[in-house]
């Protein structure tokens, strides 16, 4: 065998088993949703503990401390979506999933505009914003209803 045929396989092959990982890195929508509900399980569960209250305190009148709840909760979802980007999202489904996230921020920057509002003692303006907030959740739910996720869709009624 010549010299140049020899290096044109060995290049050829070196090509080929660089392509390999890139097929076979491919994640699946069922890979997907094994490997981001262990992250919104833990959000889940941390939003049960963050939020548990926060309703009798509003109508209590503990703005500050409902305030402080939106706040925390507002720095747990913005760190479990930071962990779901780091996902590789099926190519097929990518664009949806990019949507998704991006209506997760908006309802972490809704969480926090609701802080906000309760800790300057606007409670009406903190209704307008709580709902905008539910319905940028049932948006969000509404996205991702076929992935068939458990915990990944945020029961925001469950809360508020």
């Amino acid at each position: 065998m010549s010299f140049m045929r020899k290096l044109s396989l060995a290049i050829f092959l070196v090509v080929l088993l660089g392509a390999l990982p890139a097929f076979a890195a491919e994640t699946t929508r069922d890979e997907y949703v094994k490997a981001v509900e262990p992250i919104c399980k833990k959000n889940r569960e941390a939003n049960d503990k963050i939020l548990q209250g926060v309703r009798q305190k509003v109508k209590a009148g503990k703005l500050d401390a409902a305030a402080k709840q939106f706040f925390a909760a507002a720095r747990a979802l913005k760190r479990t979506r930071a962990q779901l980007l780091k996902v590789p999202k099926p190519s097929a489904d990518a664009a949806l999933l990019t949507k998704w996230l991006k209506d997760v921020k908006k309802e972490a920057e809704l969480f926090e505009a609701v802080g906000r509002k309760l800790a300057k003692g606007e409670t009406g303006s903190a209704n307008k914003m709580v709902v905008r907030l539910v319905s940028a959740a049932r948006q969000a739910n509404n996205l991702v209803r076929e992935f068939n996720f458990r915990y990944c869709e945020f029961p925001i009624s469950r809360y508020i």
